[in-house]
């Protein structure tokens, strides 16, 4: 039996069919990219969102034929409000990396005691309450972008969310089984327009918007389904994804955390997934900015033509000659949290040339990957023996090899570059007896390839140069949420 899946990410959508053997057909893909109309916005409109959702879904069945469930992963915590009775936004949609409502977090902290970061989406609701007009008149909906694909496919019918979304809107209760009324309140959402909160795998309606109505049977966030569609669906098994920015995550397993807010190490606990009302544990690691670096040296610098030519150019030499990049353009993530910290250019000489600089931006995302590792283990306290990797830049050699080096583990490719479209088609196989257990998940993983360490980055250095990149902007680095 196969399996739809939409998949919605930052910069892009696509749908495609996964048969009962995990391969992809009629893959259908759109550009989606945000809008950025000031330095610190992030916006994107989700009625063409919508209307791409569909189109893409539709053709992809039009080219691999029926199914027996629809799957929905997503891009977390970007934030949209529509209409009840209309179906329509009342306002742009605000994106993840959106920074308008940073103040409101400080505030939010200081006369509530809430831990927010601005990339959840509790601020993001109440900002678009508090300044659309006529807003607090009307009956509303509220949804990060799964709720509203779902809102879409089922023709309104249905209004919900998983545990591994609504973990991370910050609107949570501390126990991940409902919403919080106390930081509703203090936020001014009314606890009405929020979703019901559903599990990450079973049936849940029906995709009425599409060919045959199939079930809907599985939403989850992005990167909670590559961590499934890697196979990682037992205790301490690992994968980085490597797209815009670069996300580890860990299963952990079914025993609650201690603690839901930011670890010693700078990583997170999250909802894995749900199954029969079950939760699964993870942590996460976040590195702010991966991809966009190589984006950087094609897009504004010129000095590569694709982000492929990155592997090419950086092949041209061994080396860097000690040029260290540190890949902070938004800021550091895990384990510093320095959002004044800033992108740094270090050790460069009149030899240094396009091959150097363009391998130590490979390298110094590299490095970031074993920061995140390294993070992880501190606060889970067990060893990640081999990582898993997807997203972009895992296609990318150079890198890849840079990072078994930084990390010094055996590193195993994703057959897709996208694992999140295959997590999200196991978690609806599961649903409707397509896949019958975790363990035919963990057993289904088939790496494309596996590279191993071949010499040691200097770790050393790396942290030197990290130190030089920090505090560059002091009034941003002395935010903490």
């Amino acid at each position: 039996m196969s399996t739809l899946v939409v998949d919605v990410g930052t910069s892009g959508l696509r749908a495609a069919v996964v048969d009962g053997d995990g391969v992809v057909h009629g893959l259908e893909y759109r550009p989606c990219p945000p809008s950025r109309p000031f330095p610190g916005l992030v916006e994107f409109d989700g009625a063409a969102m919508a209307d791409a959702v569909l189109d893409v879904a539709t053709r992809s069945l039009a080219a691999a034929g029926p199914v027996a469930a629809v799957g929905i992963t997503n891009q977390r915590a970007s934030t949209l409000v529509w209409d009840r009775s209309t179906g329509q936004p009342i306002g742009p949609g605000l994106g993840w990396q959106d920074l308008r409502t940073v103040f409101d977090c400080i505030n939010a902290k200081s006369e509530h005691g809430l831990a927010l970061a601005p990339n959840q989406s509790a601020t993001k609701v109440a900002w678009l309450l508090n300044n659309i007009e006529g807003a607090r008149d009307r009956d509303l909906c509220f949804g990060t972008v799964d709720t509203w694909i779902a809102w879409v496919l089922s023709q309104g019918a249905v209004h919900v969310t998983d545990s591994s979304n609504a973990a991370v809107t910050g609107l949570l209760a501390t126990d991940s089984t409902s919403w919080s009324v106390d930081a509703c309140a203090a936020l001014g959402v009314p606890i009405g327009m929020l979703p019901a909160v559903v599990d990450s795998t079973g049936v849940f309606g029906e995709a009425t918007a599409l060919p045959g109505s199939p079930p809907l049977a599985s939403l989850i966030g992005d990167q909670q389904a590559s961590l499934v569609g890697q196979g990682c669906v037992r205790p301490g098994l690992a994968k980085i994804t490597f797209g815009t920015g670069g996300m580890l995550d860990v299963c952990v397993g079914p025993t609650p955390p201690l603690h839901h807010q930011r670890s010693e190490h700078g990583t997170f606990p999250i909802v894995a997934w749900s199954r029969a009302g079950q939760r699964t544990w993870g942590a996460e690691a976040i590195m702010l900015s991966a991809g966009t670096n190589v984006e950087w040296l094609r897009d504004d610098l010129g000095i590569i033509a694709t982000a492929a030519e990155s592997h090419d150019v950086a092949a041209q030499c061994d080396h860097t000659d000690g040029v260290v990049y540190v890949p902070a353009l938004m800021g550091l993530g895990t384990p510093h949290w320095d959002y004044g910290a800033r992108g740094t250019l270090l050790g460069l000489t009149r030899g240094s040339g396009r091959p150097q600089l363009v391998r130590a931006v490979l390298e110094g995302i590299a490095h970031r990957g074993a920061d995140l590792l390294e993070a992880a283990e501190a606060d889970y306290g067990d060893s990640i023996g081999v990582i898993r990797i997807d997203g972009g830049m895992s296609q990318n050699p150079t890198f890849v090899q840079a990072l078994a080096n930084a990390t010094g583990r055996t590193i195993e490719v994703s057959r897709e570059t996208e694992a999140t479209t295959i997590g999200a088609a196991y978690l609806a196989g599961l649903a409707v007896g397509t896949w019958g257990s975790f363990d035919d998940i963990a057993a289904a993983w088939r790496p494309r390839s596996v590279v191993e360490p071949t010499a040691r980055l200097d770790r050393q250095q790396w942290a030197s140069a990290i130190e030089r990149a920090r505090g560059w902007i002091p009034a941003l680095s002395a935010l903490d949420f």
